[in-house]
């Protein structure tokens, strides 16, 4: 029996994009794209459903710029345009939104739609919002058949921030120390990794908490071509599925400008597509989301164009 997708609090909204044509050889995303109708599949490719999760709670909780509520519309505008050459189906669900300061409950909606989702089949494809997506998705992750029949799930942050701030309020700070103490009551333990951190930008007492749960991690300035594959190589040997997470910030400021916490020094874009790539190729990605895009802040739809040319590529 497939688990209900509970209603979301926008539906699906139609696409735009470029027209050059109907046949297929002139096929556009905005084009492709489908409103998503619940049913289980069982096809080599799964078929991707885009969740979008409107939050700024969490950004405006941990005192950043908050504006990323935005951000579902303006990837979904930058990913119409784009030439259509996947062989997956793709469905639109429409958003879930968190009103002011209820973000627990948003999550929570967030994550049963995800759970239903992937017990159904699909792969999610959640469009944050700041990085309190993340907990959502560990919601939506963590009730999933996935995690209930025993498969090594793990998360894989490409991120400047651990963001494993221990603070008496959850907020876009806190989503992966919120994730291991879930899995510790669980009696689970988190498998998580982190591509790009900034030195500067995480304390002594955030290494501290990286080190006592057992994180992988590798710095902005070690994150060449080369040692990045070797490094998500070696975590992705360690687990069955894997929830990839992508904050946006983990990428310079002149690539990715609107962002909550714009990036000093930053990955590369060509390292961060190819770990997409390694990530697509290995067969094991379960869930992914992309977060913290603030489009006040963006120039030119700079940061957006890169979100959608990041999702297009984990998709091919």
């Amino acid at each position: 029996m497939v688990s209900p997708v509970p209603a979301v609090d926008v539906p699906p909204q139609p696409w735009t994009g470029r027209f050059d044509g109907d046949g297929p050889e002139h096929r556009r995303w905005w084009q492709a794209v489908t409103p998503y109708a619940q049913r289980r599949v069982q096809t080599a490719a799964r078929p991707a459903v885009i969740l979008g999760f409107g939050s700024d709670a969490g950004v405006r909780r941990n005192k950043g710029r908050t504006g990323a509520a935005a951000a579902p519309a303006a990837i979904r505008a930058a990913l119409g345009p784009l030439a259509f050459h996947l062989t997956r189906e793709v469905h639109d669900a429409g958003d879930v939104t968190v009103a002011g300061d209820a973000l627990e409950a948003g999550q929570a909606r967030a994550g049963l739609a995800i759970t239903g989702l992937l017990d159904a089949g699909q792969l999610p494809v959640v469009l944050g919002g700041g990085h309190e997506t993340a907990y959502a998705s560990y919601l939506g992750v963590a009730g999933s058949a996935a995690v209930r029949e025993g498969l090594r799930v793990g998360v894989l942050n490409l991120d400047a921030h651990f963001d494993l701030r221990d603070e008496a309020v959850p907020s876009s700070g806190t989503p992966f120390l919120q994730m291991a103490r879930a899995e510790a009551a669980a009696g689970r333990e988190l498998r998580y990794a982190v591509v790009g951190i900034s030195e500067p930008n995480n304390t002594r007492a955030l290494f501290r908490t990286a080190e006592e749960l057992g994180v992988d991690y590798l710095l902005d300035e070690d994150c060449s071509a080369a040692a990045a594959r070797v490094f998500v190589a070696a975590f992705l040997a360690q687990v069955d599925a894997l929830y990839l997470t992508i904050d946006l910030d983990v990428l310079p400021a002149s690539v990715a400008p609107g962002v909550s916490a714009p990036a000093a020094y930053g990955v590369p874009l060509p390292v961060i597509s190819a770990v997409c790539r390694q990530v697509a190729a290995s067969g094991k990605l379960l869930h992914l989301d992309v977060a913290e895009l603030n489009p006040e802040f963006d120039v030119d739809a700079r940061t957006a164009r890169v979100a959608a040319r990041l999702i297009n590529t984990l998709l091919g």
